[in-house]
């Protein structure tokens, strides 16, 4: 006999794929399609997505979806919005879902190629700080004195020197009609906001905030929580910018401390434990407070 309705809409990312638990950034990707519909082709470059997504005999996909190399996302993405133009299939939408080392270093001058054509994109970033998919190695979106396989803490060394950098701003900077920030711990602020950037055209940017606690090193149930205190703290602000100009951005009803989101992960324990870090703690925390002077987080 055939089954009854249930009513329920069949995911677009399915269970079976090998990610970590508590992964991030598989939680972003269901939510995303859940947001985008099933009238979507996906590109994915090489990274932790492709990887856990694409076990040989299977796939989670139940949209059509492309991996190629790590740093022509875009550039790919492009041409399959073109192709679909010379078609006149434009009720299809092209969205890119990268990691963010193939979106703030590797791919990162395919993107701005693609922002600057006004290829009618979605791209999408989701970011967890480094390269999991190799063990860990900084990336342009590691933050501050984070602990990483190619900046490792020790006696001399307090992690990454250098600050994350700051590209929603940068994308922002070409011109698009839409950009914004977002964070898995938040998923109905996330699933409006792709459901919004579907509703224009043109290159468009969301970055998505997906922690990771296989390198991050914190439980695998706390992911959520993670997410959570990162945006607490105004470490990960969330916005919406219409044509280069903030339009809209989550208030922070309680403003936590930023240590009590560095000392549940391993990355940042030097900064909790050693004397000698506290400036550089006292560093994080004053980067959190102009984020939140610089968005007026404050309720």
């Amino acid at each position: 006999m055939p089954k009854k309705p249930t009513g329920k809409t069949e995911s677009l990312f399915v269970s079976g794929h090998r990610a970590c638990h508590g992964c991030g950034l598989a939680l972003a990707v269901r939510h995303i399609l859940e947001a985008t519909g099933s009238n979507v082709i996906v590109v994915s470059p090489t990274g932790c997505l492709e990887t856990f997504s694409s076990p040989y005999g299977f796939s989670p996909w139940r949209v059509p979806w492309i991996h190629h190399v790590f740093e022509n996302a875009p550039a790919i993405a492009s041409g399959v919005a073109a192709a679909l133009r010379a078609q006149h299939r434009e009720s299809t939408r092209v969205v890119a879902i990268g990691g963010d080392g193939a979106t703030f270093d590797i791919g990162f001058g395919s993107l701005s190629g693609m922002l600057e054509r006004g290829d009618d994109v979605l791209y999408i970033c989701a970011d967890n700080g480094a390269y999991m998919n190799t063990g860990g190695q900084r990336s342009g979106a590691t933050p501050f004195c984070a602990a990483t396989t190619t900046h490792p803490a020790g006696k001399t060394s307090l992690g990454k020197t250098e600050r994350k950098k700051d590209l929603p701003e940068i994308v922002a900077a070409h011109g698009v009609p839409y950009v914004a920030t977002a964070s898995v711990a938040y998923l109905g602020d996330l699933k409006q906001k792709v459901k919004k950037a579907m509703t224009l055209h043109g290159p468009r940017y969301i970055q998505i905030d997906t922690p990771c606690p296989s390198v991050w090193n914190f439980p695998s149930h706390l992911t959520l929580e993670m997410g959570r205190l990162g945006v607490n703290s105004g470490l990960v602000p969330l916005f919406e910018m219409l044509d280069g100009k903030i339009s809209k951005v989550k208030k922070l009803r309680v403003k936590v401390p930023v240590i009590e989101y560095l000392k549940q992960q391993k990355r940042f324990q030097h900064l909790v434990v050693k004397e000698a870090s506290r400036g550089s703690l006292m560093a994080v925390q004053e980067q959190a407070d102009r984020n939140i002077e610089k968005y007026k987080l404050m309720a």
